[in-house]
């Protein structure tokens, strides 16, 4: 493949890989506007996002509890006052999450309660409330001093009272029997908002027993980050907490944000369900039968062709050729000869002719192959030699040197 066409396919595959990248951030975005639940994970106008950030910003401690009600946490030190804040639960609450719920509060490391939407209503029962739920944004609310004044959200439901001591619910299809809780003695019921006809959206219950507050809030539209940024509701909402409040706990885990698992989990998972996921698998099954297909010999083993370098004598050979194509005849011989001269005696700077070098070096010649190729050498020294005359000189050189060489 040419530099160009590699330059060109990466090029591609670069830009079909920031195609999906966007495409991918797109679809995420478009999920994250479309998420109801109101957590405070959530960044789209439905989530509680801002009002976390508010209340941080602010210097109130946020935490987001992303276990059970079962294990909620509990401050021992008796520093500082928390509030647990159950924001319309996505899981449905049973008879078990409500008695835990109840246990925390009433405990001495537990605190005060924030209830509000029809997922937090169980337990909004055994303060002797319950839900008016009306059509979606039916619901005008407002201060009670002054109901009308102001930019308000609008919600989807009133709160109402019923005067049992004892509440039995049994319509919870998940729990195993019914659950039973007494309601208790009120000292305080402060009203927050009201909607058409004095009907109570927002309340503050002062429990006589230990004074902890239970607020009860209608519909959690007032707390989403939609009607902080765009309605008067962002001020009344960081009230509920700021100044009153040290801690801040966000129920996370009932909205399906409980710790646990791990990141190959969470992938695994994610290419089970999503048609990404499943593509990725096929080809790395197709990949992994390329691999194996690759890795299985058919027929018998190859051998290796065996490509030997040229020997010394080759090169001299090639060099002699091109010289005597050259017409330089007595150049090359006179270099091979001074070559030689210099091999056979590496320690000594011998200069000149070499005529008086190959006569003494007859005499040294004991070999009658060495004898003759001195003779050859002297004769091909001579001027006016023909074009084989590079070649004979260049064996001569050769048969010379592994005869005398030392």
């Amino acid at each position: 493949m040419r530099p160009r066409t590699e330059a060109a396919v990466a090029l591609g595959a670069l830009v079909a890989l920031l195609i999906l990248a966007g495409a991918l951030g797109q679809r995420r975005n478009s999920a994250a506007e479309a998420d109801r639940r109101p957590s405070t994970f959530v960044t789209g106008p439905y989530g509680t996002r801002g009002l976390a950030e508010g209340l941080e910003r602010l210097h109130v401690a946020v935490i987001r509890s992303r276990t059970s009600v079962r294990r909620l946490p509990r401050d021992s030190s008796q520093e500082g006052v928390s509030i647990l804040a159950l924001l319309d639960p996505s899981v449905e609450l049973g008879q078990t999450e409500v008695g835990h719920v109840l246990a925390w509060s009433a405990a001495s490391g537990g605190g005060h309660l924030l209830l509000a939407g029809p997922g937090a209503e169980p337990v909004m029962r055994c303060f002797g409330f319950t839900l008016d739920w009306r059509a979606a944004d039916s619901v005008a609310v407002g201060p009670p001093a002054a109901p009308h004044s102001g930019h308000w959200p609008r919600v989807a439901g009133v709160l109402a009272h019923h005067s049992e001591a004892t509440v039995i619910d049994s319509s919870r299809r998940a729990d195993a029997g019914t659950s039973t809780c007494t309601v208790p003695v009120l000292s305080v019921a402060e009203t927050l908002l009201v909607g058409p006809g004095r009907r109570v959206v927002a309340l503050r219950l002062t429990r006589a027993l230990d004074q902890r507050e239970i607020t009860l809030l209608a519909d959690v539209s007032l707390l989403r980050n939609r009607a902080l940024r765009e309605t008067d509701a962002g001020p009344f909402a960081l009230g509920l907490f700021a100044g009153r409040y040290d801690r801040v706990i966000f129920a996370e885990a009932e909205h399906g944000f409980a710790e646990g698992g791990s990141l190959a989990g969470a992938t695994l998972a994610w290419s089970r369900r999503s048609p990404l996921g499943w593509a990725g698998w096929q080809l790395a099954v197709v990949g992994m039968l390329s691999l194996l297909a690759g890795a299985v010999r058919f027929g018998p083993v190859r051998r290796v062709i065996v490509r030997r370098r040229r020997s010394p004598l080759e090169h001299v050979r090639a060099l002699a050729t091109a010289l005597s194509a050259a017409r330089g005849h007595d150049v090359a011989i006179s270099a091979m000869l001074r070559g030689l001269r210099r091999r056979l005696n590496p320690a000594a700077r011998a200069r000149g002719e070499v005529g008086p070098w190959l006569a003494g070096l007859a005499t040294h010649a004991r070999t009658p192959r060495a004898r003759a190729a001195v003779q050859a050498l002297e004769q091909l020294t001579r001027p006016g030699q023909p074009a084989s005359s590079v070649l004979q000189a260049a064996n001569a050189v050769e048969d010379v040197w592994e005869e005398l060489s030392p």
